[in-house]
C-alpha cells in the first residue's frame, strides 16, 4: 500500500543535504540534516533564520532617535555599519533615514542610490539651505529605509560653510525641519573631524563608535571623544556616547580577543555584545549596490547586523538584551563564519 506522502509527491527538504527515510506501513518519514550538515546547508537555513528574525520586530522608539556614526580613524567600517545597520533596523519593521556625509558617498554606493553631481543631495541642504525632503531617495531593495545621498560637491563644504550663519547647527535645523516620521536617522561621518563631522555631533542625540579589532584599535579615539564633550559643552548638551561596535572580530586570532576585551574595560556597558566578524560578503556587497542583508542573508555578517540592531533596539527602550538566541556563528564557531562567508 502506499502512503498519503508518496501519493502526493516527493517533498523538498528544508535544507540541502542527504536524508534517512524509515518506511512504515502507513507512514513516510523524512528527517532533514542538522544544521552544520554542510556549508550550504548552513548558509541555507540561517538566511530563512535570518529573515524570520528580520521580520519579528522590534519595539519603536519613542521620538527619533539620531545616531551619529563617527571615527576620525579611517576603514574602521563607519560606512559599513551606518548602511547595514540601517538595513537591519529597517527589516526589523523601523522606517529609517541614512544621510550620506562623507564626499566619497560610499553609503550612497551601497544603498543603491544615485549620486553623480546633478542628484539633489544633503550639499543643497547644509550649503543651498533646501529642505531635507526634497534630496531624500527611498532605498530600492529594503522597504522603510531611505536615503539622503551625498556628491562630489560636499568635498568642497567645509571651506563654503566657514562664512555661513550658525554653520554648525544647518543639518540639525534640517532634521527639525523634517516632516516624515522616522524612528532612526543614522548619520555617516567622514573621517575627518571638520565642520561636517561638527554638524553630524550637534544634530544627533547618541554618537555610535565603530571600532576595528586589529592593532592600533583606540588610537586617535582620545580626540573624537574631546571633540563630543566640547561639543556636548557648548552646542548640544544631549549628546552622549550611546554605543561601541566591535567590528572585523576574527574569533581565530588572538589579538582580537586581547582588543575587544581592552575596549571592553575601558568603555563598559557600551560596547555591544554582538560584534561584527571579518566577511567577505560585507566587503562584496557595495560593488552590487546593495546592503550585505539582501545581498547574502545567510552570512556570518548579515546575521551579526541584524543581532546588533535588535540590540541597539532594545537598549534604547530600556529592555535588557538577551543573547541566547542570537545566531552569531562568527562568534561562537569561526570555521563556520568561514564556511558561509
Amino acid at each position: 500500500m502506499r502512503s498519503d506522502a508518496n501519493i502526493a509527491g516527493p517533498m523538498t527538504d528544508p535544507v540541502p543535504g542527504p536524508r534517512t527515510e524509515s518506511m512504515g506501513e502507513d507512514v513516510s518519514r523524512e528527517t532533514p540534516p542538522p544544521m552544520d550538515d554542510t556549508p550550504i546547508g548552513r548558509a541555507a537555513q540561517l538566511a530563512v533564520e535570518a529573515l524570520g528574525r528580520a521580520g519579528e520586530g522590534l519595539p519603536r522608539p519613542e521620538q527619533t532617535r539620531v545616531m551619529v556614526v563617527a571615527n576620525q580613524k579611517g576603514g574602521v567600517g563607519k560606512t559599513t555599519t551606518t548602511v547595514n545597520l540601517a538595513a537591519s533596523l529597517a527589516l526589523h519593521g523601523g522606517r529609517v533615514l541614512v544621510i550620506d556625509l562623507d564626499p566619497q558617498g560610499n553609503a550612497s554606493t551601497a544603498l543603491g542610490i544615485d549620486h553623480h553631481a546633478e542628484v539633489p543631495s544633503i550639499y543643497d541642504v547644509l550649503v543651498e539651505s533646501k529642505p531635507l525632503a526634497e534630496v531624500v531617495q527611498p532605498v530600492p531593495d529594503v522597504e522603510g529605509l531611505f536615503c539622503a545621498p551625498a556628491t562630489i560637491d560636499l568635498a568642497g563644504a567645509e571651506i563654503e560653510l566657514v562664512s555661513l550663519v550658525a554653520r554648525e547647527s544647518r543639518l540639525q535645523r534640517a532634521i527639525q525641519a523634517y516632516e516624515q516620521p522616522l524612528d532612526y536617522i543614522l548619520i555617516d561621518c567622514p573621517p575627518s573631524l571638520g565642520l561636517l563631522t561638527v554638524n553630524a555631533l550637534v544634530a544627533g542625540q547618541e554618537v555610535l563608535i565603530p571600532i576595528q579589532c586589529e592593532y592600533y584599535a583606540l588610537e586617535g579615539l582620545g580626540q573624537l571623544l574631546r571633540n563630543v564633550d566640547l561639543v556636548r559643552g557648548h552646542l548640544n548638551p544631549t549628546l552622549h556616547v550611546s554605543t561601541i561596535l566591535l567590528t572585523m572580530y576574527d574569533g581565530r586570532t588572538r589579538l582580537a580577543s586581547q582588543v575587544a576585551d581592552e575596549v571592553r574595560t575601558h568603555f563598559g556597558d557600551e560596547v555591544l555584545r554582538t560584534s561584527i566578524p571579518r566577511s567577505v560578503r560585507i566587503s562584496e556587497a557595495p560593488s552590487y549596490g546593495q546592503t550585505v542583508l539582501t545581498y547574502d542573508p545567510g552570512s556570518s555578517g548579515a546575521l551579526s547586523y541584524l543581532e546588533a540592531a535588535r540590540e541597539i533596539a532594545l537598549k534604547g527602550v530600556g529592555v535588557n538584551y538577551d543573547p541566547t538566541h542570537a545566531h552569531i556563528g562568527a562568534q561562537s564557531n569561526p570555521s563556520m563564519a568561514e564556511g558561509i562567508q
